[in-house]
């Protein structure tokens, strides 16, 4: 038996095209799903994968319609494959049932684990480049022992600013004067001056 597999990103989006392409495919029954195709969790397309049975066929109108990822479409088909449950494609008019349906996943497979070479040996030579420079990744060293979380703690208290020591006020005065006041001498000189005075001079 055809089962179908419709969906849609948003709500605003048409279910319409794909409905009406697998009815015309032949599929005994549709299972539609509104999610995002970068999310892992659709409840629909696990209930769907969860239906199929022996003998059946999963028929998708596009590939992106099942698979977030080349990688996750191989491995659903895989598994499909595992369970004797066969795959179609409409647009790309892809048939797991027949021999040339499975070449060509056979490429595919091929394809994603080439990919994954590649960025395997990409990531190996972008470090080894970087600890060439002396550069190291990974999480800075915690502190081995007690001692040197210690040192740290002093280093870090030595630091600080330190507030100067304070003055009393009496202090920034200067000590007491113990000579006669500019105001006293002035008042003894011009005693002086009075007692000194004759009339008639």
């Amino acid at each position: 038996m055809d089962i179908g597999y419709a969906r849609v990103s948003t709500g605003e989006q048409t279910l319409d095209l794909q409905l009406d392409a697998l009815t015309k495919a032949g599929c005994g029954k549709v299972y539609r799903e509104t999610a995002s195709g970068a999310k892992a969790d659709r409840p629909v397309l696990e209930e769907v994968l969860g239906y199929l049975r022996n003998g059946d066929t999963l028929v998708v109108w596009r590939l992106d319609r099942l698979g977030r990822s080349l990688k996750h479409l191989i491995e659903v088909v895989a598994a499909l494959a595992a369970r004797g449950i066969g795959f179609k494609s409409l647009t790309e008019q892809i048939d797991t049932t027949t021999p040339g349906g499975k070449l060509i996943f056979h490429v595919f497979g091929a394809l994603a684990e080439f990919e994954r070479d590649l960025i395997r040996e990409r990531t190996q030579a972008g470090l080894a480049a970087a600890r060439a420079r002396g550069r190291l990744g990974g999480r800075p060293r915690k502190l081995a022992d007690a001692k040197q979380l210690e040192l740290a703690r002093r280093s870090t208290a030595g630091d600080r600013p330190t507030s100067p020591p304070s003055v009393p006020p009496s202090a920034s005065r200067g000590p007491p004067s113990t000579g006669p006041s500019r105001t006293a001498g002035s008042t003894l000189r011009g005693t002086m001056r009075l007692d000194t005075w004759r009339p008639g001079r």
